[in-house]
């Protein structure tokens, strides 16, 4: 065998393929987005977000004066 022998060796071209396969997931993710339907988007309507919220207050500060004794 050459002493001088050059090539990429097995180990670089692993770290390189698991470099491009955490990339390409990266990228797809992004591209296609997270169009999951079941959770709710307050960031685009902080008025709904607020109004929700209103609206939970009121109904645990309502529990609160019906039942004073019982601690929530």
């Amino acid at each position: 065998m050459l002493k001088n022998e050059r090539g990429i060796t097995l180990v670089a071209l692993v770290i390189t393929i698991i470099i491009l396969i955490i990339l390409a997931t990266v990228a797809i993710s992004f591209a296609f987005g997270n169009n999951n339907s079941s959770k709710e988007d307050y960031s685009a309507n902080s008025t709904r977000y607020t109004d929700d919220s209103i609206a939970n207050l009121q109904t645990y500060l309502e529990g609160i004066i019906a039942n004073p004794t019982i601690t929530q």
